[in-house]
C-alpha cells in the first residue's frame, strides 16, 4: 500500500508539472512591432509562456521557418509571403472556433485573394508604403514617386533595402504594376534606380535605421512604411507623409500558423488576444502601424480617424495594389537588385 501511495503521490506531483510545460507559445515577429506588456499580460490571463522572436525581413523569416519546423507556433509573414507559404503547404488551418475576436476585423481585409476565406491567417496591421519628408528641407509638394529622383536632394534622400518596396515604387512611377513580370519594365526600373544612384541623390539603402534618421534630420526624402512615419512624425512635428499620385503598395502583415506548429491551441490562443479591441487598441498606439480592428478604432476616436498616414483615404487605397508572391520569379528580381546596388 505505501509503495502504491508513494507511486500515486509522485505522479500527482509530476502532472503540474508536465502539464505547465506544454503551456508555451512560441512566436517569431517582426523587430519592435508589439507593445511588449500585451505579452505579459497574455502570460498572467492564460499562464501560457510566450517565448518571443524577432525577425528584420519577410526572406530572413521564411528561411528559418523552412530550416526549423516545429519552432514556432505563430509567425507573422505579410500577404505575399502567406501566398507562398500556403502554396508550399507550410500553413495550418486556423479553427476560427478558438479565435472569434477574428469578427472585429475590417471588412475590406477579409477573404483576401491571397488567403480565400482567411483559412490560414488573420489580420494583425496593415498599412501602406510612401515618402516621409522633412518640410523645412522640401517647400515643394510631395505628390509624386519623381521627387526622389531630383538633383536638388543630392545625397538626401534615403531608399528601403527592400527588393520589392524599392522596385515596386519604381515600377509604380514608370506607370506599370508592382507585381510585373514583363522585362521591359523590369529593366525600365533597374535603369531608373541605377540612375537615381550615379546621380548622387541617394543617401543610403536601409530598413529599420530610416525612421530615427529622419526624426534626427538626416535626410530630406525617406521611402517609408507608414507606421515607421507615423513613429518618426510623433518625434518630429517638422516631418509629413505622402502617397503618392501614381499609387503604391498596400499590406497586411499577418498572424498564421506553421503546420509542424506544437502548440496549435495555445497559438490560436495567442491570435485571439492579439484580436481582442483592448488588445489591438495597445499595440496599435505602441506601434502606430494601422489596425484592422474595427473596435480599436472605435476606441482610439478622432485621433485615429482623422489620421491620414495611418486612415488614408479610400481613394488613396483604391490607387494601391498588394504585393503577390513572386517566388518563381525571384532570381530575376534579385539579379536586377544586385546591378542596382553594385551600380557606381
Amino acid at each position: 500500500m505505501k509503495k502504491w501511495l508513494v507511486l500515486l503521490l509522485s505522479l500527482a506531483l509530476l502532472l503540474p508539472l508536465a502539464a505547465s510545460a506544454q503551456e508555451v507559445v512560441n512566436v517569431y515577429n517582426w523587430e519592435d512591432y508589439i507593445d511588449e506588456a500585451v505579452l505579459d499580460q497574455f502570460e498572467e490571463e492564460t499562464g501560457i509562456h510566450v517565448n518571443y522572436m524577432r525577425f528584420t525581413t519577410n526572406e530572413d523569416m521564411m528561411v528559418s521557418v523552412r530550416a526549423n519546423p516545429g519552432a514556432y507556433d505563430v509567425i507573422f509573414p505579410s500577404e505575399y509571403c502567406v501566398e507562398r507559404l500556403i502554396a508550399e503547404d507550410l500553413l495550418a488551418e486556423i479553427n476560427y472556433d478558438n479565435v472569434p475576436n477574428m469578427s472585429y476585423t475590417l471588412e475590406n481585409l477579409l477573404n483576401p485573394d491571397y488567403d480565400p476565406n482567411n483559412a490560414h491567417s488573420v489580420p494583425y496591421m496593415w498599412g501602406t508604403v510612401g515618402i516621409l519628408y522633412n518640410t523645412t528641407m522640401v517647400s515643394e509638394p510631395v505628390d509624386s514617386w519623381g521627387i526622389l529622383w531630383d538633383t536638388d536632394y543630392m545625397n538626401n534622400v534615403f531608399m528601403l533595402d527592400s527588393i520589392r518596396d524599392t522596385m515596386g515604387v519604381t515600377l509604380k512611377y514608370l506607370g506599370y504594376s508592382m507585381n510585373t513580370r514583363d522585362p521591359v519594365a523590369l529593366e525600365a526600373a533597374k535603369q531608373k534606380l541605377i540612375e537615381q544612384k550615379q546621380s548622387g541623390v541617394v543617401k543610403a539603402y536601409q530598413v529599420d535605421e530610416t525612421k530615427d534618421k529622419m526624426v534626427a534630420g538626416e535626410a530630406a526624402l525617406a521611402v517609408m512604411w507608414s507606421g515607421d512615419a507615423q513613429y518618426a512624425i510623433d518625434l518630429n512635428p517638422d516631418l509629413a507623409y505622402a502617397i503618392p499620385k501614381e499609387g503604391s503598395n498596400v499590406w497586411v502583415d499577418c498572424m498564421v500558423i506553421p503546420k509542424t506548429a506544437k502548440n496549435k491551441e495555445n497559438a490560436e490562443a495567442f491570435i485571439n488576444f492579439l484580436c481582442r479591441p483592448d488588445i489591438a487598441q495597445k499595440n496599435c498606439e505602441a506601434i502606430w502601424y494601422s489596425t484592422p480592428n474595427t473596435e480599436a478604432i472605435e476606441l482610439m476616436g478622432e485621433e485615429y480617424t482623422s489620421n491620414t498616414t495611418m486612415n488614408p483615404s479610400a481613394e488613396d487605397v483604391a490607387n494601391c495594389e498588394y504585393f503577390h508572391d513572386i517566388q518563381d520569379f525571384i532570381a530575376i528580381y534579385n539579379a536586377l537588385w544586385q546591378e542596382v546596388k553594385n551600380a557606381k
